[in-house]
């Protein structure tokens, strides 16, 4: 859902330069590298950044795989999003992609902040986070009664892997890229019908897989739904 929702923002605000110029990128937290390799496949620059040592090995080793054309578009590199001025000047960068990774911050607006001076001017920043106006709903709908009562009064919730993280409401989001001279120009939800769904639940069937991410995408652009989701993607532009 995500990638399909970057692409449509990055079809929409830089039209054609998307299709025939490389975009510059800058992802942040970027795991084994999901969105990294999407984008550097579609021809675009790629700087991913990451500062834990076992899912960069990862993105190193998915990036090791691909074709000598994409290799030579990413660079990954060991650090922490808030200390980008150290390797990057002010607007180095026409996208910046930030996908979870403030739910496990105390305070999201210090990256923000040091994400938002590597945006250059039209260009879009990526967030993805945690929905604290839906906390309860998925501890609601597995019936962790307990949980859900307490979800309605804390920002802190244990992920599915089994770590305390945190939960961030879109309008202080929005504040926040406001503040920071990149306002929200767009926002989705991402599941919406599934985060309460078990592993050995999801549909194997093709033709069901399609009809549960069709779903799924019209739920994250439509109110209310996409008010619930689990996730929230949060696009804002310089």
């Amino acid at each position: 859902m995500v990638a399909r929702q970057l692409a449509e923002q990055l079809a929409g605000h830089f039209g054609e330069r998307a299709r025939h110029t490389p975009l510059r990128v800058l992802d942040v937290g970027c795991g084994q590298g999901t969105q990294a390799l999407r984008l550097a496949r579609a021809g675009h620059l790629i700087t991913g950044l990451d500062s834990d040592p076992v899912t960069l090995g990862a993105a190193h080793a998915m990036l090791a795989a691909e074709p000598p054309e994409v290799r030579e578009r990413v660079r990954l590199l060991s650090g922490d999003g808030h200390h980008c001025g150290r390797w990057f000047g002010p607007g180095s960068f026409d996208v910046v992609l930030c996908h979870g990774v403030l739910m496990y911050l105390p305070d999201p607006d210090p990256l923000i902040a040091s994400l938002a001076r590597m945006v250059a001017p039209g260009g879009l920043l990526s967030l993805l986070a945690r929905n604290r106006d839906a906390l309860a709903l998925r501890f609601g709908l597995t019936g962790d009664w307990r949980a859900a009562l307490q979800a309605f009064d804390s920002d802190h919730y244990t992920n599915r892997l089994g770590l305390t993280a945190r939960a961030d409401r879109l309008a202080d989001l929005g504040a926040t890229l406001r503040e920071m001279a990149v306002p929200l120009r767009h926002w989705y939800g991402v599941r919406v019908f599934t985060d309460a769904m078990p592993d050995h639940a999801a549909p194997v069937d093709g033709r069901q897989l399609g009809q549960l991410l069709e779903a799924e995408e019209r739920a994250g652009r439509t109110d209310p739904y996409r008010e619930v989701a689990a996730l929230l993607h949060l696009i804002g532009t310089k």
